[in-house]
């Protein structure tokens, strides 16, 4: 098991490093543009050849990109949808330069129209995605919370894409946060299990690459996607223990995506070394 964080390159794709290191972060995730518009920088090969060697000897694997929040692969938008294609190979073909593991991404939202009607849509979308990007790089379905219509409450959503696109590929992130408001119980053990035997079944625990470890704002089967600091919510410092203890994801990435605690008098700016040092101290804890 590896802890890490999701960390901000601005000023560059080294300064992530430097985040890192600063938290102590053992994996990273970051945005391979900034997360609410479309427009995106070219990274020279250079930039990038240096963010890989910077990695490797801060010893920090694997890395992770995230896709832009703006992505919706069951947009009844024609416009927006190839945005949301090309967003998405510009990061996997990125993900591949800086020699990251894949591409983190949540499908979107139907907005209404039902899934049943954009499921073919959604799986023609990512059979594009994968034919246009580097074999080197996955391309990694992210569990959603419920809001607003989106794909992947379910894990069976998740799983119909799977099967239908039938790459190797094509994995899954599992976001404790979302799975938590989606109506699973990651917070006990008896919810756990049941949770990790859906999971397993319907998408099957070969296809987990990573965790988002994320506290929840909102109660169990609250439907909304609002991320805490690990022992400040719903989920709790024993539910972490629950979750960090669970042979499913003793060899996995966590990556944290919480709100950050507030520093001298300044607004939290998201994973911080506090966040991470509780996330290894349970660890250490559950052995």
């Amino acid at each position: 098991m590896r802890i890490g964080a999701h960390v901000s390159t601005a000023g560059g794709l080294e300064k992530g490093i430097e985040r890192a290191q600063a938290m102590g972060a053992e994996t990273i995730q970051i945005f391979g543009a900034p997360p609410q518009t479309w427009r995106r920088r070219a990274y020279p090969p250079q930039e990038a050849e240096a963010f890989q060697a910077q990695a490797a000897a801060a010893d920090i694997w694997p890395v992770f990109i995230h896709a832009v929040y703006l992505v919706n692969l069951a947009t009844s938008n024609p416009e927006n949808l190839v945005k949301s294609q090309d967003a998405l190979i510009a990061d996997m073909v990125l993900s591949s330069a800086i020699g990251a593991k894949g591409v983190i991404f949540h499908v979107g939202s139907h907005r209404g129209v039902g899934y049943e009607k954009v499921f073919g849509q959604i799986v023609d979308s990512v059979r594009r995605v994968l034919a246009e990007t580097p074999e080197d790089t996955w391309l990694i379905l992210e569990n959603s919370a419920g809001m607003g219509d989106s794909v992947g409450r379910r894990f069976s959503e998740l799983a119909d894409i799977m099967k239908e696109v039938a790459s190797p590929r094509l994995t899954v992130c599992f976001d404790t946060q979302h799975a938590f408001s989606a109506g699973y119980d990651v917070a006990t053990e008896t919810g756990l299990a049941a949770t990790v035997d859906k999971l397993e079944r319907e998408v099957g625990l070969a296809h987990l690459v990573a965790i988002h470890a994320n506290d929840s704002k909102c109660p169990l089967a609250g439907g909304v996607d609002r991320h805490e600091n690990i022992g400040e919510g719903h989920i709790g410092r024993t539910g972490f223990e629950v979750i960090m203890a669970h042979p499913a994801f003793r060899d996995l990435p966590f990556l944290l995506e919480v709100p950050g605690f507030p520093k001298e008098g300044k607004k939290p700016e998201g994973p911080d070394k506090e966040n991470v040092d509780r996330l290894k101290a349970i660890a250490a804890a559950v052995g």
